[in-house]
């Protein structure tokens, strides 16, 4: 499990998923990409990232839908 994975992810999606966003496909396609992005650019593989969730895609749109963008499912 990668420790810092995770903690990218929650400060990453409480600093980037607004209430406002729209729960679409293109929208949380482009969060998606946006977060991948922000984890390369701090040298963060997404590998890291995925073995912590099922989804980013899913993960972030739950998020959404729930309003509740520092903690995903």
């Amino acid at each position: 499990m990668s420790e810092r994975g995770i903690n990218f992810l929650h400060r990453w999606m409480t600093n980037n998923v607004p209430e406002t966003a729209r729960a679409d496909v293109i929208a949380v396609d482009e969060l998606t990409h946006k977060l991948i992005a922000d984890a390369r650019s701090l040298g963060i593989k997404r590998g890291e990232i995925d073995e912590e969730v099922d989804s980013l895609y899913r993960t972030i749109l739950a998020a959404i839908v729930h309003h509740d963008a520092g903690l995903p499912d």
